[in-house]
């Protein structure tokens, strides 16, 4: 079996992962759902989810799509100011943000079930 090879002509080839960041929303969504977050500690939990390889999303980017989200109606927020401490914008989930959420869920169902039968013909033919 031929191990992976990652080199610096592969550093921004799809085929090292570079693409799975278009995932974030997705991501975002399902930690919104455990209950309200401000940006800073929703970009830490994204992080520890494994198919994120423990790397934190760039909080602009997790800003930028939390405006976008909110704009779509998906996410609302709102000011925490707590005496003492630096106010922060707490973002929860709406009932469209949870719809959302069940979509992708259909929607990455479909993809797992395309890329695991990917995964075995790409298999088949490197072995």
């Amino acid at each position: 079996m031929a191990k992976s090879k990652t080199s610096a002509s592969f550093a921004a080839c799809p085929c090292v992962g570079a693409t799975l960041d278009k995932l974030i929303q997705p991501a975002l969504l399902a930690v919104l759902a455990q209950g309200p977050l401000h940006g800073y500690e929703l970009t830490k939990r994204i992080g520890e989810i494994p198919g994120f390889l423990d790397e934190q999303p760039d909080i602009s980017g997790i800003y930028r799509l939390l405006k976008s989200l909110e704009s779509r109606g998906m996410v609302i927020s709102d000011w925490e100011t707590l005496k003492g401490e630096r106010a922060k914008r707490i973002f929860t989930l709406t009932d469209n943000g949870r719809r959302c959420l069940e979509n992708w869920h259909e929607t990455l169902s479909r993809h797992r079930k395309a890329i695991d039968a990917l995964l075995k013909a790409v298999q088949k033919s490197i072995e």
